[in-house]
């Protein structure tokens, strides 16, 4: 029975210059955002960021997807930090309080799990009327796209800083290595990403 590869199931084609170029010919750029702690803004500055991030949306003449992504933390090199730390810690008392404050984190995450979470805006660009063949985007197609793309993704951008939100655009490596750990919780959770290849990196 032939092996059944990951990459047949996915939408995309190739990732090229911080871009996605999926199957059907359209791009996608992802945007890292931000959090901000929403919780201990002053009822005025809640209603002043609802009150931009409502005008940002009715500003919008594209569809975006807001993605959130949720990982356990991983703080084993903290811990064997902290453990190294401890070892070479010649004064006996700061010694002590190392290994105290190391059975204190242990204690704290001992039957639960600390969870970062991550922000992603996705932003779509499709060339109209392209013909429907199989073969990829032409570098002049590409090139149109990636630019229309870009303004796309610094007006979405723009919006999102007058909330308060600081932004900051994918490149191929980090959109590489999102889509694989999308893939391999495990191993990214554990710190672990595979070397790309040189050639993968355009």
């Amino acid at each position: 029975m032939a092996q059944i590869s990951t990459q047949q199931f996915l939408e995309i084609e190739e990732i090229k210059e911080g871009m996605m170029v999926l199957k059907n010919k359209s791009m996608r750029g992802v945007i890292m955002v931000s959090s901000q702690n929403f919780a201990l803004k002053s009822e005025e500055e809640q209603n002043a960021t609802i009150f931009q991030f409502q005008n940002f949306l009715n500003s919008l003449d594209f569809p975006i997807e807001i993605v959130v992504q949720s990982r356990k933390l991983n703080i084993t090199g903290y811990l064997d930090k902290l453990k190294e730390l401890e070892t070479k810690q010649e004064n006996e008392l700061l010694k002590t309080q190392i290994a105290e404050y190391q059975n204190f984190i242990k204690q704290l995450i001992a039957g639960s799990s600390i969870m970062s979470k991550s922000f992603y805006v996705v932003v779509p660009f499709a060339l109209i009327g392209l013909p429907g063949a199989k073969a990829g985007l032409t570098e002049e197609q590409f090139q149109r796209s990636k630019s229309q793309l870009y303004q796309r993704m610094e007006f979405v951008a723009l919006g999102l800083k007058r909330c308060g939100l600081q932004c900051v655009p994918l490149n191929t490596t980090e959109l590489i290595e999102l889509f694989w750990s999308l893939y391999h919780p495990e191993e990214a959770e554990g710190g672990y990403y595979p070397d790309i290849p040189p050639e993968l990196i355009k």
